[in-house]
Order: C-alpha cells, then sequence, then structure tokens
C-alpha cells in the first residue's frame, strides 16, 4: 500500500502528540504535520498537501467544519475525518456538509482510528455507528447541538449535498445505502450477490441521477435525503 499521509489537527498537544504516536504505529501511515487551530490546520494542508487530515471540531481561529470547508475548497482530493468529542447532530451534519468523509467521537479505538484513516485514503466513508444512529433521529426532527451556529455559517464546499431525486431503483438504493455503511465495491458484490461490474454500474447511475461527484457526496446524500440505514453492515 503507498504511504498515506496525514495531518492532524486538534487543539491540545497532548491530544496532537498522543494521536501522533498512535498513528505512526501503523502500517503505512505516517504524520506530516500537526495543526493547533483550524486556521492553522488550513494553512498546513495548503502546504503539505496530506492524503487525510484527522480533525478535531472545536479549535480556536477557525473551527473544524470551517477548517474541512477551506481545506476542500482549495483541495477536493484531501480527505477529512473528524475526531471530535462531539456527537451530536449539528456537528455531524455540519461536518458532513463541509466534506468530511469520516466521523468518530474520541471514544473511537486504535483499530477504529486505523480504518477510518485508512477508508477515507481509499475514499471509502467511516462513521462511527453512534454517529449513523444520531443522523437518522436527526432526520426525524429538529437539529440542535453546541455546533449550531457554526454549522449554519459554515460554506459549503464543492462536496455539499447535492439536489435529492426520487427515481433511484430499489437496487440503487440499496447500493446507496451500503456505500453509506462503508462498505467497498467488491464488499457490496458479495452482499448483492452480483459482481463488481455491475456494482460500479448501479454507482454511476446513482452519480448521474443524483448530481453526486463521488464517493463522500454518495454519502452526504444518504444520511441528508433518507437512504442510509445504520443496521445495514
Amino acid at each position: 500500500m503507498t504511504e498515506i499521509r496525514v495531518l492532524i489537527a486538534d487543539d491540545q498537544a497532548a491530544v496532537r502528540e498522543g494521536l501522533a504516536l498512535l498513528l505512526e504505529t501503523m502500517s503505512d501511515v505516517n504524520v506530516v504535520g500537526q495543526a493547533g487551530d483550524g486556521l492553522e490546520a488550513a494553512e498546513l494542508a495548503a502546504e503539505l498537501t496530506p492524503d487525510v487530515v484527522l480533525m478535531d471540531l472545536n479549535m480556536p481561529r477557525a473551527d473544524g467544519i470551517e477548517a474541512t470547508s477551506t481545506i476542500l475548497a482549495a483541495n477536493p482530493d484531501i480527505r477529512v475525518v473528524v475526531l471530535t468529542t462531539y456527537e451530536d447532530d449539528v456537528s455531524i451534519v455540519g461536518a458532513l456538509r463541509a466534506g468530511a468523509l469520516g466521523y468518530l467521537t474520541k471514544a473511537a479505538k486504535r483499530a477504529d482510528i486505523e480504518r477510518a484513516v485508512k477508508a477515507a485514503a481509499a475514499g471509502q466513508a467511516i462513521l462511527d455507528p453512534a454517529v449513523q444512529r444520531q443522523l437518522l433521529a436527526a432526520a426525524t426532527g429538529g437539529a440542535t447541538g453546541p455546533a449550531a451556529n457554526s454549522a449554519a455559517k459554515a460554506p459549503k464546499a464543492p462536496s455539499a449535498e447535492p439536489e435529492p431525486v426520487d427515481d433511484l431503483s430499489p437496487r440503487e438504493a440499496d447500493v446507496l445505502r451500503l456505500i453509506a455503511a462503508g462498505h467497498s465495491n467488491r464488499e457490496i458484490a458479495k452482499k448483492l450477490f452480483v459482481g463488481e461490474a455491475t456494482v460500479k454500474s448501479h454507482i454511476n447511475r446513482i452519480f448521474t441521477k443524483t448530481g453526486c461527484r463521488d464517493r463522500a457526496q454518495a454519502v452526504q446524500y444518504a444520511f441528508t435525503h433518507g437512504y442510509a440505514d445504520p443496521s445495514t453492515k
């Protein structure tokens, strides 16, 4: 596997250093920088062009949602994985709308963080199961949470959610749910008992119908338009 270059953004030095030590124990992962706030994260991302940014949300100068939006507006190829204490619906939706591909809470274990970083580098979404449940709960009620003001004012990155459509076939909806659950094309093919080429065809049609450009947008679309299913594993 090609080396995955990771930038860590967290306002607590002890957390940054601990994450750096943890990530350096993972195969094919290299920490290329550390940022203490959102503005520095955006500046270092532009300078270092990491593959993945591990992003906290509550930071000074610019928070994680603003930093994510800024980073992806300048370089859409960078993948952002949120790692935060917040799991309220506004924080989650705000981060996904800004373009984050993964969302973990700081209760995540080493294996969860490694899986999220490597999945993000491969363009696959990883969401904490609790985060998936919270998103579906938010879809049936009003959004509340400490990040409400930030989410409301955060500009949308190039991966902002597309407009909804209603003409996905049942099989395309199944594929979209599995994409949202973080499954690769091979895993989707096995679950649906079809070939990978068929899965790719379904995904291309999903992208065309929904206006999604990539899997990150498809995940956001699934969670914001009722296709995601946290029971799909």
